[in-house]
């Protein structure tokens, strides 16, 4: 690969990062380079501190002079990077799907690269990574073969430095996944979002180094596949929506290795619903379908009533309403027989406040794109529902609280009610004072927006100036 036009160079910080954590110079990393360059056969490679320099500008230089900075910089660091680890190129490039094998084994190397390089990288709370994550065929084609795909049959390692890993450190880590979510749930994304990123790398770490059982390896694989589900929800939560969907898709890959079908529909609901976050409401159904289809013949009742009722939120998104209520029906038929007890950890926070307020932000869109009786009826109906889920969600679901508030609030402005949008405002706006959530910031703009006709009144005033003060 050769250098990009000057004007399509964005700085390599990676790379840059790395030769700081090492304490590597331009001209040190060079003269490692030729070294290893002599040692491989390579006579024509002798990059100088210049050569470095371009390199951290932007230039990628051509193979295989990027493997070779990796040896150079895994020989101070103690760990071997990968070259998307150091800028040269990304693992999931964009405009080319995925990028990412189904083959056995290529989810661990995935999780190991991914995680390092975030680890190093500090971000800004900005959406502008929401214009690089893959979309539409692009995303689509690539995730298909999942449906298909059948788990890895795990070789059991022998002699690895690392040990022996059995039941004790899978449950471990699902402890732990626990606890992120717990985190998640009560104070947002944000804060704890590199954390989890760096104990995914842990986690997926032990099964690059260590000796385990056939079975073990499987729930090895499932509990940091699950991990790394939590990891991709809190980054698009932080509204670092590339290393979201990375996180997702690389997780997913985990997921069908395991042979844990049911977590493969989990994840693909995260990604619909980050999907949906950003407009791409087809997209977000398409994922959806592909989560029914391909775990069909291992869905609990819980996971088919969720599918069913994101299902009936993106199809009045895009007008069937027919549909959406349809969909709707489904959802809360299979919900009856749900079990408890009987779902898998990652269902735990579809409960009946979450099956409410889903349905219910279905009748909230239904309403706000619907005129006359028509628009009364899914406003009621809207409000009703997610004043239930208000009512019954658990104390330390904070941001879903907010998540409620807000949409009341937006369908009380459906409903042509201003005063009654206020309140809710208010009370999101306390909520949103004691989480870090993009996502919900995301919401009160939205809220912002659709209060614009209703300028002239008082309610709507207040409304409009307690967001732009919150957000400010």
């Amino acid at each position: 690969m050769g250098r990009p036009r000057l004007d399509q160079r964005e700085p390599n910080e990676q790379l840059a990062q790395w030769q700081a954590q090492v304490s590597m110079s331009n001209a040190a990393l060079a003269r490692a380079v030729t070294k290893h360059a002599r040692a491989q056969g390579h006579r024509g490679i002798s990059p100088d501190k210049s050569s470095v320099r371009r390199w951290r500008a932007g230039e990628t230089p051509r193979h295989p002079v990027p493997q070779l900075i990796v040896e150079a910089i895994s020989v101070r660091a103690g760990i071997s990077p990968s070259p998307a680890d150091l800028g040269f190129p990304d693992l999931l490039p964009t405009g080319q799907g995925t990028g990412l094998s189904w083959l056995p084994g290529t989810s661990v190397q995935a999780l190991l690269h991914l995680t390092r390089s975030e680890v190093m990288l500090s971000h800004t709370r900005n959406s502008t990574s929401a214009s690089r994550v893959q979309k539409g065929s692009a995303l689509l084609a690539s995730l298909q073969q999942w449906a298909t795909t059948e788990p890895s049959s795990l070789a059991v390692p022998v002699g690895r430095a690392g040990g022996q890993v059995g039941a004790a450190e899978v449950e471990g880590i699902r402890a732990v996944t626990a606890m992120y979510r717990d985190v998640d749930n009560r104070h947002g994304g944000t804060l704890s979002r590199k954390a989890v990123v760096a104990q995914l790398n842990e986690a997926a770490s032990l099964l690059h180094t260590c000796t385990y059982t056939e079975r073990t390896g499987r729930d090895l694989l499932a509990a940091v596949a699950d991990l790394g589900s939590v990891a991709g929800w809190m980054s698009f939560d932080a509204g670092h929506h590339t290393s979201a969907q990375k996180l997702f898709i690389t997780s997913l890959h985990a997921a069908a290795e395991a042979g844990d079908k049911p977590l493969g529909a989990h994840i693909l609901q995260c990604m619909a619903r980050q999907m949906s976050h950003l407009e791409r409401y087809e997209d977000a159904l398409a994922l959806v379908d592909l989560a029914q289809y391909g775990a069909r013949r291992r869905l609990s009742p819980a996971t088919s009533s969720m599918l069913a009722s994101l299902e009936a939120r993106f199809q009045a998104i895009l007008g069937n309403l027919a549909g959406s209520e349809a969909a709707a029906g489904r959802a809360e038929d299979v919900f009856t027989g749900i079990v408890p007890g009987n779902e898998p950890a990652h269902m735990m926070f579809f409960d009946t406040a979450e099956l409410s307020a889903t349905i219910g932000v279905a009748h909230q869109i239904a309403a706000r794109n619907g005129e006359g009786t028509d628009r009364a009826r899914h406003a009621e109906k809207g409000l009703r529902l997610i004043q239930q889920a208000l009512d019954s969600r658990p104390a330390h679901r904070v941001r879903s609280k907010a998540f409620d508030h807000l949409a009341l609030a937006r369908t009380h402005l459906a409903a042509g009610e201003p005063e009654g949008a206020r309140q809710e405002t208010v009370h999101a706006l306390d909520l949103f004072g004691t989480i870090s959530s993009h996502r919900v910031g995301d919401r009160l703009t939205e809220l912002h927006d659709e209060a614009l006709p209703y300028a002239n009144s008082a309610p709507a005033i207040d409304l409009r100036e307690r967001i732009t003060h919150a957000l400010e």
